[in-house]
């Protein structure tokens, strides 16, 4: 689609491209219908499980308005299964995702230390020399000799004439 622009006795081309896409067909679902979930706090879903029933579900059914004892062990399962999907026992089952998000901690942990490792070998300066323990052990007696702090600090607690700590 190109159109004309006049602007003071200019014209100017304006291009319009569109790209015509087909629009992608996503399904979406209707919030405001009826939904079926298994949960053990919500123990009546808003649907039936089965909202299609075939010729068998729907003989089962009729067979359901009689007489329950009339009903066999199989028929009572096959009724309770159009109506929910899990047993409660079946819901509370414990799954193995703590599993996952065990690996899932353990893998980002090991990937963690692996980046401190090599930020430290990489990345990081060495370490300074008045880190070393015979730095420290220099400086401490330098500061004995200067005799720091001989009220309250360290120099209070050496004994000058035995020459070892108090």
């Amino acid at each position: 689609m190109m159109e004309w622009v006049v602007r003071g006795g200019d014209i100017c081309t304006l291009l319009n491209i569109f790209v015509s896409v087909p629009p992608e067909v996503s399904e979406s679902v209707d919030m405001s219908q009826p939904m079926y979930w298994d949960r053990v706090d919500i123990p009546l879903p808003d649907r039936p499980y089965k909202d299609v029933l075939t010729d068998a579900d729907k003989s089962l059914k009729q067979k359901e308005k009689g007489p329950w004892g009339q009903l066999t062990k199989e028929e009572k399962i096959a009724l309770y299964r159009l109506t929910f999907c899990k047993t409660y026992p079946e819901m509370k089952q414990q799954t193995a995702e703590w599993k996952t998000v065990m690996g899932g901690i353990f893998f980002f942990l090991g990937f963690t230390g692996l980046v401190i490792w090599w930020q430290s070998v990489y990345v990081y300066p060495p370490r300074p020399r008045t880190f070393d323990d015979e730095w420290k052990s220099q400086q401490l007696k330098r500061m004995l000799d200067m005799r720091i702090n001989p009220i309250q600090g360290f120099s209070a607690k050496w004994d000058y004439e035995k020459g070892q700590w108090k």
